[in-house]
């Protein structure tokens, strides 16, 4: 049994410019980190000789098929064509948290397969080549409108600045930070669920239609990419990390009407006012979670102002996709 284990992202600066639609003119950059939290994925041999089906799939519903075409699951039938496999395999998945909430669980769902597969065919697949077999997939086979650094940050995992300036031209740089001034950051930043989960083709898809009036506001996202870099490995205080972020969720807000709503506003103006000195929805919008930075002695405060909402408790800086049963 082959098992992968690959880390969802929170993305704190620079999401929209990691669409091909944008940075093939322009240049895109992302500011985030892999968390400790991952979707799991564990590939097995199938002893179809002793059913009448060859491909057993479990995620939220099973899936017993004899023919790779007739699974429902997209992701799952085009990654399993994309590495040759068309029979006597099951296939088991479970997550941390779930879909549709703006950590990237998708991507991380596709690089974590891709992965698994490559082993289960005694395979070795590098970081770069699995985050671009992902991007390809997602977006040229699927056709889904995503962007490319949640792959990138599943694949790689670390705490990073990611840089696209082509198709197949993503770098990738770790932060150089130290650990004490990692492990502030890390226990300054607070996480709530807004009890919504959505679809982010759908407000994805929004954006880049409308991608003519928005480029000057992803311009300014794209910058203050390098303005959170220049922040975090020089001496100044991290409390202008939540400020920076309080600047990039106005300039997200006004991305699209389907970024927030009453709700997330309401979540956000409540913690701002109980102590937060900056935050941003994760994701494309529309539901998923809240992150807040919080100095610590402010944070008993905002988790009792926010205690209708899940807090989730979480780690910066982790590993990137990796097979951990073989």
């Amino acid at each position: 049994m082959i098992i992968t284990k690959t880390p969802l992202r929170v993305s704190f600066f620079g999401g929209g410019t990691d669409f091909p639609e944008y940075f093939a003119k322009k240049g895109g950059a992302v500011l985030g980190t892999a968390i400790d939290k991952y979707v799991y994925l564990s590939v097995m041999r199938f002893p179809s000789e002793l059913f009448d089906y060859s491909v057993r799939l479990a995620y939220r519903k099973v899936e017993c098929v004899s023919d790779v075409a007739h699974i429902e699951h997209a992701p799952f039938r085009e990654i399993l064509r994309h590495c040759g496999i068309d029979k006597n395999v099951e296939i088991n998945v479970a997550a941390d948290l779930p879909s549709f909430s703006g950590l990237g669980t998708s991507s991380s769902f596709t690089v974590g397969l891709i992965k698994a597969l490559h082993a289960y065919q005694g395979r070795h697949i590098g970081a770069l080549e699995l985050a671009t077999q992902a991007i390809k997939i997602e977006r040229e086979v699927l056709h889904e409108a995503v962007g490319c650094q949640d792959q990138a940050f599943a694949a790689f995992g670390g705490f990073n600045v990611i840089q696209f300036s082509g198709p197949d031209n993503i770098n990738v740089e770790r932060v150089v930070i130290g650990h004490d001034r990692l492990q502030e950051l890390d226990g300054s930043l607070m996480m709530f669920f807004t009890g919504l989960t959505r679809r982010a083709q759908e407000v994805e898809k929004s954006k880049l239609k409308n991608l003519a009036a928005i480029e000057d506001n992803l311009g300014r996202m794209r910058r203050l990419v390098d303005e959170a870099h220049d922040l975090l490995t020089s001496n100044r205080s991290l409390a202008e990390f939540g400020a920076l972020l309080d600047r990039t969720w106005h300039e997200k807000r006004n991305l699209d009407p389907a970024v927030s709503n009453i709700r997330i506003d309401q979540m956000y103006d409540t913690a701002r006012k109980a102590g937060a000195l900056g935050g941003k929805l994760l994701g494309a919008g529309g539901g998923g979670f809240l992150l807040f930075y919080v100095p610590p002695e402010r944070q008993s405060r905002v988790r009792s102002a926010l205690a209708g909402y899940h807090e989730i408790e979480f780690s910066v800086n982790a590993p990137g996709s990796s097979v951990i049963h073989s």
